[in-house]
């Protein structure tokens, strides 16, 4: 679909604008994240600036992890803001929920703090984007992670996983959907890297 789109913005014989190339740039990278029945790759973050979290200190659980490119952007404030929200919504489900940037341990403490947040965020400060690298959500050309969402099941597999346009906020709905599936299904692993966004 994004390619039509961006056809029928160019059907004036335009060039193409530098909203058209990040759509089809963000096309082509939805492949690229880990995808369900990958192993979720193990990490070990600050969460504070002397605490840090490991992946296998949640396992046992469901994970919902959301990488974010930056604090303090609007609409990394207003997606930050919608899971607080609806993080009792999460924990019926049993999920722990973890939101990684490449941002220092020590801004997002500050964020954390101004946004009331009940849920860790993770530096992946250095080596700079790491772990982002290792899901297949880093983009390189601008430093930061891509906004994209995993959601694992008790023994760390990627259940369902999905990578929204950077500029778009991708909601909560396909992660409740996918925590509700994944609840349904008893442990089996299926999914599928979607496409679409899941606006709230």
């Amino acid at each position: 679909w994004a390619r039509l789109y961006c056809a029928l913005l160019d059907s004036s014989n335009a060039s193409l604008t530098e909203q058209q190339v990040q759509i089809i740039s963000w096309e082509e990278h939805v492949a690229k994240i880990l995808g369900p029945g990958t192993t979720a790759p193990d990490f070990k973050l600050r969460v504070t600036p002397d605490q840090y979290l490991s992946l296998k200190d949640l396992r046992g659980q469901p994970v919902v992890i959301f990488f974010y490119p930056a604090d303090w952007s609007p609409v990394c404030g207003d997606q930050t803001s919608l899971y607080n929200e609806v993080l009792p919504e999460f924990q019926k489900h049993k999920a722990e929920l973890v939101g990684i940037s490449v941002d220092s341990a020590w801004c997002h403490a500050a964020f954390a703090r101004s946004q009331h947040l009940h849920y860790p965020l993770l530096a992946d400060f250095h080596p700079k984007g790491e772990v982002a690298k290792s899901y297949g959500a880093y983009r390189e050309q601008d430093g930061v992670c891509e906004r994209a969402l995993f959601v694992l099941d008790e023994n760390g597999v990627i259940f369902w996983s999905y990578c929204s346009p950077i500029a778009v906020n991708p909601g909560a709905e396909g992660i409740l959907e996918a925590l509700e599936n994944l609840s349904a299904s008893k442990g089996q692993h299926h999914g599928q890297v979607e496409s679409t966004s899941h606006a709230k």
